[in-house]
């Protein structure tokens, strides 16, 4: 009797590895253009509906929690249904929740609404890194890992530089209601182009183990929490910087209009390069190496926008940006890659703090910048990028994962 042939993923070349690359990076597209498009008008919003900088940001931090909240159910779903079934379904619920966004006519059932619209986005981050584990060659993992990032740099890219012209000209609703269609024939676009899973193995009923003990052993890791601290600290320091860069650029003695800031993120195409670079060189110098070198480029980046001159503000947030899509390219795929039992849980909890710290750490920036001004906030992102990089160093030195 032969020996059941064991499935390790497609490699790397193959056309069903391109299919899966190009299908995630439509999802990206479909997520993340979503999920960020209110930021790139914010100042529309906060004049229109007569709230301060740091409430306006609520619209991102709402959807943000929701996805940091959504994270854990979908990976207990997608362990049932499977991971393709379980993103395709989030799609849809985010498409027909970001309609809902620029129909509903308050501020408080905008953020309300808002929250339901993250919680249905967090699907795709919970289960696309799963999803590429069990679908790529071990071997190319991290490459595709880094492809799948650069996938979401451009779908945040797309949903700010599409709303901001729009919302400037029509209102931000236009704009924001602009990426809804454009995420939704990208949503199409994933349905169409992934192709059957072939890694997914439900595990039977009574070999399922609680899902609160998965999460409490990821928890009790120092190697997986150091992990998850770097999503914390580096994305809530990044999505700060973003969020009210812009304010900072509008007032004197800068003076830039709305439409003109919304080109800052344009910057997110050097991201889109930095994320695939370092998935290509943790092949050859490590993940360890590469996540520490990608944590100081950032730092790099953030203290040049300190120096009140605009071309090398520009240059600083391109830096800023390199570093924290390399970093973050390496932290989620090693979660992944690092994660023995509870893959999806790993990568959902990775996820969970990834987007709390965009959440927590990207609206108490705001009451900083607010109250004290962009030096303090440069600095506080400046300093929570340093205590992810010390983080790493000391947990995660000889794990190779």
């Amino acid at each position: 009797m032969p020996a059941p042939v064991v499935w390790e993923g497609h490699p790397k070349g193959s056309p069903e590895y391109r299919r899966i690359l190009l299908a995630l990076a439509c999802a990206g597209v479909a997520t993340f253009a979503q999920l960020y498009s209110p930021q790139g008008v914010l100042p529309e919003v906060a004049a229109t509906l007569h709230v301060t900088p740091d409430q306006s940001a609520l619209l991102v931090s709402a959807a943000t929690i929701g996805l940091a909240i959504g994270v854990l159910p979908w990976s207990w779903l997608a362990d049932r249904i499977g991971r393709l079934p379980a993103m395709k379904w989030s799609l849809v619920a985010a498409t027909v929740l970001g309609i809902a966004v620029v129909t509903c006519p308050s501020f408080g059932g905008i953020l309300a609404l808002r929250t339901a619209e993250g919680f249905a986005v967090g699907g795709l981050p919970a289960l696309a890194m799963t999803y590429l584990q069990e679908e790529v060659h071990p071997r190319h993992a991290a490459l595709a890992a880094g492809t799948y990032v650069a996938g979401t740099s451009l779908g945040g890219l797309a949903g700010r530089i599409i709303a901001a012209p729009i919302g400037t000209w029509f209102g931000w609703r236009w704009g924001v209601g602009t990426v809804v269609i454009v995420a939704a024939a990208a949503a199409v676009a994933f349905a169409a182009l992934a192709p059957r899973a072939r890694g997914f193995r439900r595990t039977p009923r009574e070999q399922q183990a609680p899902i609160a003990r998965i999460v409490w052993r990821h928890l009790t890791s120092p190697r997986m929490l150091t992990l998850f601290a770097q999503g914390f600290l580096l994305m809530g320091g990044f999505v700060t910087i973003y969020n009210y860069l812009a304010f900072r650029l509008a007032a004197a003695p800068f003076g830039l209009s709305t439409a003109v800031t919304s080109l800052l993120f344009l910057a997110y195409l050097s991201g889109t390069w930095s994320s695939r670079r370092a998935g290509g060189a943790v092949e050859k110098h490590g993940r360890l190496r590469v996540l520490l070198a990608m944590t100081a480029v950032m730092v790099a980046g953030v203290l040049l926008t300190l120096i009140p001159l605009l071309p090398v503000i520009l240059v600083g947030l391109v830096v800023l940006t390199i570093g924290f899509f390399g970093a973050h390219a390496v932290a989620s795929g090693w979660t992944a890659a690092a994660a023995r039992t509870g893959r999806a849980q790993a990568t959902s909890l990775y996820n969970l703090f990834y987007y709390a710290g965009s959440s927590i750490v990207g609206w108490a920036g705001g009451v900083v910048f607010t109250h004290l001004g962009w030096d303090a906030t440069a600095l506080v992102v400046a300093a929570l990028a340093v205590g992810a990089g010390c983080c790493a160093a000391v947990f995660l030195r000889g794990h190779r994962a």
